[in-house]
């Protein structure tokens, strides 16, 4: 089973960030511009929560707070979960699943080294079970 950190070499380690006072607003530009679903709330080096399109959906829009008008602080998710480089993608699975969440940072040595999504665990388990099912065929025509 692949590693968390196998799956963040390959699609890379990028994090994108934003501020505990910057407005929802910008978090949603920023998270179309990177083409991500969520950002992690730092204040320096220390990861204060993160906020999501899923924040956004449910914290602000069904609230009818203004986006221009509130700050990430008053709608990001504080209780973030962390994961660590060597633990298995199937680990990281059942975390997101039991806490029901899409993103996973993850922290080595109380750093911040990446980002694992939802959609990041999907793809490395279908790449897998592909690759057994490869071998599995090719053993049976060698055989």
């Amino acid at each position: 089973m692949k590693t968390i950190r196998e799956v963040l070499a390959a699609k890379g380690s990028g994090v994108w960030t934003i501020g505990p006072k910057d407005s929802v607003f910008d978090a949603l530009k920023l998270m179309a511009e990177k083409e991500v679903g969520a950002l992690l709330v730092t204040e320096g080096e220390k990861i204060l929560g993160l906020i999501s399109e899923r924040d956004y959906a449910r914290k602000v829009i069904l609230k009818g707070l203004s986006s221009p008008l509130t700050p990430i602080e008053a709608v990001m998710t504080t209780r973030v979960m962390y994961a660590q480089p060597d633990q298995t993608i199937e680990e990281a699975m059942a975390l997101m699943t039991d806490k029901h969440i899409r993103h996973l940072p993850v922290l080595e040595d109380g750093r911040l080294s990446g980002v694992l999504s939802i959609g990041d665990v999907v793809k490395a388990t279908i790449a897998e079970r592909e690759f057994r099912i490869s071998q599995l065929e090719n053993y049976i025509v060698a055989g």
